[in-house]
């Protein structure tokens, strides 16, 4: 075994570290910190140093400026900080030395004060920013609230199969350009093939609040019967699958989606949004709007909210579509509203219960990005409902 597998093995070892391992002062906490903050800093100074290859050109408009400078430096002390802490406290230094390693390195290649050395012979370029980014939003806000609210109180953090989830959402955030242009080009050429100025200025006149209220319901509608298709035709439901494999739900296993999925499901429900004139503020909201949302009612959360559960979808109503149980088949497609599975007779929401479980029944999908890329391909496949 050579020494970079050895270490990624003991640092393996020490994220899923049994609880009594874990406890306050142990150094667990905040050798956990410090690796993601110093690998998180060492991924914004690389976006930095080759923004033409590493950096979207949304996020690569504020390079400059000095807030900026200010988030990166501040994610560098962190992970700094908080790695060499976890030196202190624990016995095991492997998360702290890989902290430490990342914040130094990204010190060397020049830090918050780093600016971009290597050319850009291409518009083609990886989220690496972008990924890093959601993965610090993301993580820091449903990580606590999974933390004070779990549904599974046992469930740790670095639950199986996270490190599958993660490069799903690796991914899907570095081919962020490949995604957009295939997900809008549909929704372009549709709109290029049927010119109707006039309506869509109506739209686009509207209200912001009355067009993001529209976008949810359009969009919802759409994915609602995207999504019932998805479990009712079977060579769909094998890329379906994959997302339904996971076992455990938390804040990353709704980015567990097969990529030909992505584009299908991104690409249709873009349609009504972009075709019949909405702004493009109300649109971005909305975008921003369902991607936490997305990441909500995939959460570790036991919340009960009486009766916005009959107006919104929540944890425990996608927690139902994702369940083992025979009852749990084919109900609650609705991403937004359960007003349409009560209006198209898939609503299941027993009173005071949750899933026992998660997963496709049988379990066939393999683990593991690639197997399960090729899942749907393979001509000889176990059950899968």
């Amino acid at each position: 075994m050579n020494p970079l597998e050895e270490t990624r093995n003991r640092l393996r070892k020490e994220l899923e570290a049994p609880p009594a391992l874990r406890r306050l002062g142990s150094g667990w906490i905040s050798g956990v910190l410090g690796v993601v903050l110093g690998l998180a800093g060492l991924s914004l100074v690389l976006s930095l140093r080759a923004p033409g290859q590493l950096s979207t050109p949304e996020l690569r408009e504020f390079h400059g400026h000095p807030w900026t400078r200010l988030v990166v430096m501040a994610v560098l002390l962190a992970g700094f900080g908080f790695s060499a802490l976890s030196l202190v406290l624990r016995r095991g230094k492997v998360l702290g030395t890989v902290g430490v390693t990342a914040a130094l390195l990204a010190s060397l290649l020049g830090g918050s004060r780093s600016s971009a050395l290597i050319p850009d012979p291409t518009p083609l370029f990886l989220g690496l920013d972008f990924f890093v980014l959601n993965l610090l939003f993301t993580g820091f806000l449903f990580v606590p609230l999974e933390r004070l609210f779990p549904r599974r109180p046992d469930q740790p953090l670095f639950r199986d199969e996270w490190r599958e989830d993660l490069f799903y959402y690796l991914v899907s955030s570095l081919l962020v350009q490949v995604l957009g242009f295939l997900t809008f080009l549909p929704a372009k050429t549709l709109l290029a093939a049927t010119p109707a100025p006039g309506f869509r200025a109506w739209v686009a006149g509207l209200p912001f609040a009355v067009q993001f209220v529209v976008i949810m319901f359009l969009t919802d509608f759409v994915q609602y019967w995207l999504h019932r298709t998805f479990h009712r035709v079977p060579w769909l439901w094998r890329f379906h699958a994959v997302h339904h494999s996971a076992r455990s739900m938390d804040w990353m296993a709704g980015a567990r989606m097969h990529f030909l999925e992505i584009l299908v499901l991104r690409g249709t429900t873009v349609l009504p949004m972009y075709v019949l004139g909405f702004t493009e503020s109300a649109m971005n909201a909305y975008i921003l709007t369902v991607y936490l949302y997305s990441t909500l009612i995939h959460a570790n959360l036991r919340w009960r909210l009486g009766a916005v559960e009959w107006l919104l979808v929540t944890p425990r109503f996608h927690h139902w579509h994702h369940g083992i149980e025979d009852e749990a088949v084919d109900v609650n497609f609705a991403i937004h509203f359960p007003l349409l599975d009560r209006l198209f007779g898939t609503h299941h929401m027993p009173e005071g219960k949750w899933p026992s479980g998660y997963g496709v029944q049988g379990h066939p999908v393999p683990k593991g990005y690639l197997p399960q890329f090729s899942y749907p391909f393979r001509k000889e496949r176990d059950g899968g409902t």
